[in-house]
């Protein structure tokens, strides 16, 4: 007689729960958009929410710790023309982040650690390449800096944020419209997701299409694709038959898939989020109620469903929580905040544990917000694995660093194209160019000046104006 052999995994009871009610988002207007973008990006400081917006496009930035009813006049970040499509954090800095929008330009916003007074309309630095609409950014995992974007247009750059400088465009690889780009641990690679139905793997630096599988998945609906630590690509999508699918390939052997699975028949793209620290995949269909999720293993079938995480309500979108962003002491191994018609819910994904040490093995080395590059390097052709932080003590967020977009001078020294001067001539001409630039920078010392006098001077008339608002009431 034979016994079913159970496959040994920690992660085997993982189960989700939602947040009470007090640690929910409440008010919130969740943008209608008809994009299949999370609509929601979340770090160890901030919860980012793209909502409806009369005349332009916006995003509301709360504080974690700031939850329950969010005032209708709180502020938001609205610089764009047209509705925001696409959000994303930088991880080397968690005052950054990047939005992407219908009027064809990315925007990069620092938050600050206090709550705003006013709307943010003034970003750091507007990028500005694509000819139609932008509805996709990742930042690089290990370059300082360094954000791609893919637009309506079919065309992928590649972006120095700390110059406003476009670094690469990939612009005659994907011939359709492009529904997803996810970069590899590393970032050396992209894979990419096409309205054309391939998966290519591509080298960006080289501009090369290093792999290609057609059809990866039968149907016409758009696929998703993400990068798992072992290299291999693990991919959503429809059958020909209209019901969902997943599939897990190796960029060595694009002929057969590793794991091809059917799933159900539903409507709704399958947006993956995958923690390379446990290896679990959680599939969040945007309108379904419930989150899969699987564990992706070395052996055979590789891909082992694990559980259903149910609720009521449909999701509007999903933000998924880094790992230095979680409670190590709950066993607390991931946390999406699922955004409903008109409030934000956090749903908990924990290993029950009896013990209250730390779970080494639940936790292993994460990486942290320090980038491993610089971004000229990683153009240059250097890679490097992220750095990592152990999360035994917990994580204490570093302190607020500004980012500073340093334009490079068009203007820089070049040769001379006329016939060759004098020496004394040359030498004057030098002293004259260092005296006019010294004037121009005393001038944008006493400009700053006055603009920092300016803003301290608005503060404080806000403050007696708080003041005077409360002393009436």
């Amino acid at each position: 007689m034979s016994r079913r052999v159970v496959r040994q995994s920690k992660f085997r009871h993982v189960f989700g729960q939602a947040g009470k009610a007090e640690q929910t988002y409440e008010d919130i207007r969740v943008s209608k958009v008809t994009w299949d973008s999370s609509f929601c990006a979340v770090n160890p400081k901030f919860l980012a929410i793209i909502v409806e917006a009369g005349g332009g496009g916006a995003f509301i930035v709360l504080p974690l710790a700031k939850t329950g009813r969010v005032d209708k006049n709180h502020p938001t970040v609205n610089g764009h023309t047209a509705p925001v499509l696409d959000i994303d954090w930088c991880p080397h800095n968690d005052s950054v982040i990047a939005s992407a929008s219908e009027d064809t330009t990315i925007m990069v916003w620092q938050i600050p650690d206090y709550t705003p007074v006013r709307n943010i309309t003034e970003p750091i630095v507007t990028l500005e390449g694509h000819s139609k609409r932008v509805g996709i950014l990742s930042w690089h995992p290990t370059a300082r800096n360094v954000l791609l974007s893919a637009g309506g247009d079919n065309v992928i750059i590649i972006w120095n944020v700390g110059t406003g400088e476009m670094l690469l465009s990939l612009d005659d690889m994907h011939p359709d419209v492009i529904h997803s780009v996810c970069w590899n641990t590393n970032g050396s690679l992209l894979s990419t997701t096409c309205k054309d139905k391939t998966l290519r793997v591509i080298d960006p630096r080289k501009g090369q299409v290093v792999a290609e599988r057609f059809a990866a998945h039968e149907g016409m609906r758009p696929m998703r694709a993400v990068f798992t630590r072992q290299g291999h690509i693990f991919t959503t999508g429809f059958t020909r038959m209209s019901q969902r699918e997943l599939g897990l390939w190796d960029p060595n052997n694009f002929e057969e898939p590793m794991a091809l699975q059917e799933m159900d028949t539903s409507n709704g793209v399958l947006l993956p989020f995958y923690d390379p620290d446990s290896g679990i995949v959680y599939l969040c269909g945007k309108g379904d109620s419930s989150i899969r999720y699987f564990e992706i293993t070395d052996e055979p079938p590789f891909v082992h469903y694990l559980n259903t995480f149910s609720s009521k309500e449909p999701q509007r979108g999903m933000g998924f929580m880094p790992k230095r962003g979680l409670d190590v002491s709950k066993c607390e191994i991931a946390r999406f905040y699922k955004l409903h018609e008109r409030k934000c819910e956090p749903i908990i994904m924990t290993v029950p544990r009896k013990s209250d040490l730390f779970q080494d093995d639940l936790y292993p080395d994460t990486p942290g917000p320090e980038p491993s590059l610089e971004a000229d390097e990683w153009l240059a052709g250097q890679d490097a694995d992220p750095i990592l932080i152990s999360l035994r003590d917990g994580y204490v967020p570093p302190k607020s660093r500004e980012l500073r977009v340093t334009k490079r001078n068009i203007l820089d020294v070049r040769p001379p194209t006329g016939p060759r001067r004098s020496q004394s001539a040359s030498d004057a001409s030098f002293s004259q160019q260092q005296q006019t630039l010294e004037t121009l920078l005393e001038e944008m010392k006493s400009l700053r000046e006055r603009v920092q006098a300016q803003e301290e001077r608005i503060t404080a008339l806000e403050n007696m104006l708080c003041e005077f608002v409360d002393g009436t009431d």
